[in-house]
């Protein structure tokens, strides 16, 4: 078996994962999230890297003091399965006995679609802001062509920012979410990339007004996440 080591980051473009898994787990204050990153190192890092399409696992603290996110990179859904069956539970009940009242708040399978990332800037990443949009109903096409919409718009106006590293587009299984993981040097950065717009007291380009206004838009939500912790297989 290959052992589990700590990376810096996870490699969002390798070209083996055929699933991505997101879930956000509440552990309820900012002393919780410390005390649940520990314990997943330590529930992990004690045992071997679970052979059965695991390709990284990697987690996140939450600007509101209470959430984590959880990022893993799976083969296909058949390897997801597996350790569903064997393995997830015995460091789930560790986890578990260590920080008592971990909330799970559901698990979403993505397909990773499209990745916009500037050759040779090397930069680790301070902040993740996830970007959820909503559709209103299943339809892997509409959510694709969304994405593509944000990338004629990136080449836009407006479409780099100093503080941005890379965005990953995600559509999700049943079509009816795109996710965009987006990596950036710190939170500030990215909150002033939000806040340009309406401090300059300038409208929305073109290019953007069209990604705000694709039809069938039923919501969206930022948030904003700290890199914590990302394992993988060692030799």
């Amino acid at each position: 078996m290959p052992t589990t080591v700590a990376n810096s980051r996870p490699d969002l473009t390798r070209s083996d994962v055929g699933i991505v898994k997101v879930s956000t787990w509440d552990v309820g204050s900012p002393e919780g999230q410390a005390a649940a990153v520990a314990a997943i190192g330590k529930a992990w890092l004690s045992r071997d890297w679970p052979d059965v399409g695991l390709l990284s696992y990697s987690v996140y603290t939450g600007e509101d003091g209470r959430t984590l996110l959880h990022y893993s990179q799976w083969r296909d859904e058949e390897a997801h399965r597996a350790f569903a069956a064997r393995g997830r539970d015995e460091r789930n009940t560790e986890i578990d006995a260590a920080v008592p009242g971990v909330r799970r708040l559901g698990l979403r399978a993505y397909e990773l679609y499209r990745s916009h990332v500037a050759e040779g800037d090397d930069r680790l990443p301070g902040c993740i802001a996830l970007i959820e949009v909503d559709f209103d109903g299943p339809d892997r096409k509409r959510a694709r062509e969304w994405v593509d919409t944000v990338f004629d718009a990136l080449d836009g106006p407006r479409g780099e920012t100093d503080g941005g590293i890379s965005a990953h587009f995600h559509v999700s299984a049943d079509g009816a979410r795109a996710l965009n993981y987006a990596e950036w040097v710190d939170a500030a950065s990215h909150l002033a990339m939000v806040n340009a717009p309406a401090a300059a007291g300038d409208e929305l380009p073109a290019e953007w007004r069209r990604v705000h206004r694709f039809p069938g838009l039923a919501g969206s939500l930022v948030r904003r996440f700290t890199p914590a912790l990302s394992l993988g297989a060692g030799v």
